[in-house]
């Protein structure tokens, strides 16, 4: 399979549905109710202070867990023992050509490891990341301890 072809998957494990109502100006809820936010512009994009968060933060949010748990799944199967693992998302929109895009900037506190360790198990991570994957060769992700 070429980098430029899809991921099929081989099997199904997990199916999250969210519905949008009014894009960065409304709601988004899952289907089973367990989120149910307010969407609302950023102030830097000509929002307001309204209560809300937005997509970039959502994404932020989303990344930052699944690129944690795949640290934790690489670290298992070399077996180690990277002691807690924090990672932190900035999700930057901004313009490209007469639209938008996304820029990522994955921080990663590992204390516990080397530095040459804790570098070398966030490139794997980054191989196995669902997000990582689904981003690659898409938007700018730049990856790096703190």
């Amino acid at each position: 399979m070429s980098s430029d072809s899809p991921t099929v998957l081989e099997k199904r494990l997990y199916t999250a549905v969210a519905t949008a109502t009014s894009g960065r100006d409304g709601r988004v809820k899952s289907d089973d109710g367990t989120l149910d936010l307010a969407i609302v512009p950023p102030k830097a994009m000509g929002g307001s202070d309204k209560p809300g968060t937005n997509p970039e933060q959502l994404f932020a949010a989303g990344y930052s867990a699944c690129f944690g748990s795949a640290v934790s799944h690489v670290a298992r199967s070399q077996k180690i023992d990277p002691g807690p693992v924090h990672i932190t998302a900035h999700v930057t929109i901004g313009k490209v050509g007469e639209g938008f895009g996304l820029a990522v900037e994955l921080v990663a506190d590992i204390p516990k490891l080397p530095r040459d360790q804790a570098e070398a198990l966030l490139k794997a991570a980054h191989q196995v990341c669902p997000y990582s994957k689904a981003t690659r060769g898409n938007i700018e992700v730049d990856i790096r301890l703190a």
